[in-house]
């Protein structure tokens, strides 16, 4: 089994960590299932379980969810690993077969965000589906799926930071062995480390702000929702705030082609900012001049329209039927 032993700064004891949660042979052929993975499973699970509980309260059809759900995973994975492979060109330019080897590794969050909500889109406008109210409901299990699936990094002892002494800090053989035969790496992209030292547990800060924006955006949603496309917003703030300050932490990042500068930093940055602007323009708006939220399964302007027609019908109806009694009268 591959176990090694993490330490934390605070803590004198060890905790023995494998990433293999188990192996069997099936018809002679040897299967490995990681932590890993069963641990992104779960998180995508429980995702999927809340959003469809949210879909239920919200009255959307469950054939249109699941629409949305399977192409929405199929792009996002295609997406998480384009924008990987895109800012990663120089290692696989000269072998592009490599870029379909997703098992080696090699996924970005925000590709797999991107490519997921223009599936969405796509799929919401075929359906006819509001697609603002779906991504509220995605973006708080969006922070379900992201805060879980964050400690299969610590099961791999991977996505950690630069060194530090505070208390959680920690430090593992594989820790220390990715920093050595990568110190050629880190120091051309500025960075310094000893590979005797602990380091940032940045799974372990995302995961928390991430559990914690689920809550936050979940008591939005039940007391201050005020539009669609508020808790979308208000994720887009919150994620990208957090990551743009953890990023700075981070080992591994992906940078733009000759410089040091981080590629999820400054979209975390950039998104934060955007998001912000418009969720406070759009509250100002909604506050001056309030409605009711648009239905999951139709957009208010075309449920109205509707409502109009079917009264303009019923008037209608109502004046042929006098007529027919003036006429019998007569």
């Amino acid at each position: 089994m591959d176990t090694t032993t993490v330490y934390f700064n605070g803590i004198e004891r060890g905790f023995e960590v494998s990433s293999i949660l188990a192996q069997f042979s099936v018809f002679g052929h040897d299967i490995t299932i990681r932590w890993y993975g069963a641990i992104i499973a779960f998180g995508f699970l429980l995702a999927v379980l809340f959003g469809g509980r949210m879909a239920y309260k919200w009255k959307m059809s469950i054939d249109k969810m699941l629409d949305v759900l399977i192409y929405s995973t199929i792009f996002g994975i295609i997406g998480a690993r384009l924008y990987y492979c895109i800012f990663e060109w120089d290692r696989y330019k000269d072998n592009l077969i490599e870029i379909l080897y997703i098992w080696n590794g090699g996924l970005a969050i925000y590709g797999g965000i991107i490519g997921g909500i223009i599936a969405a889109f796509v799929v919401c406008k075929v359906r006819k589906m509001n697609f603002w109210n779906l991504m509220d409901i995605a973006s708080m299990s969006l922070l379900i799926g992201q805060g879980i699936g964050r400690w299969g990094n610590f099961a791999n002892q991977e996505a950690f930071g630069t060194n530090t002494d505070m208390p959680w800090g920690m430090w593992s053989e594989k820790i220390a062995r990715y920093i050595t035969e990568y110190s050629y790496k880190l120091n051309a992209n500025g960075i310094t480390m000893d590979p005797e030292k602990a380091v940032h547990p940045t799974f372990l800060y995302e995961s928390i702000w991430c559990l914690l924006g689920f809550v936050v955006l979940y008591i939005i949603t039940r007391k201050a929702r005020k539009f669609s496309g508020q808790i979308f917003l208000t994720y887009g703030v919150w994620y990208g705030a957090e990551r743009a300050v953890v990023e700075g932490f981070r080992t591994d990042s992906l940078y733009f082609a000759g410089t040091t500068i981080r590629v999820s930093q400054v979209l975390s940055a950039v998104l934060a900012v955007v998001c912000l602007v418009i969720l406070i323009c759009l509250l100002v708006k909604f506050k001056k001049h309030p409605k009711p939220i648009d239905g999951i399964d139709y957009f208010l302007e075309d449920e109205l329209k509707k409502q109009v027609e079917e009264n303009k019908n019923r008037e209608e109806e109502k004046e042929a039927e006098v007529s027919d009694v003036q006429d019998n009268q007569r």
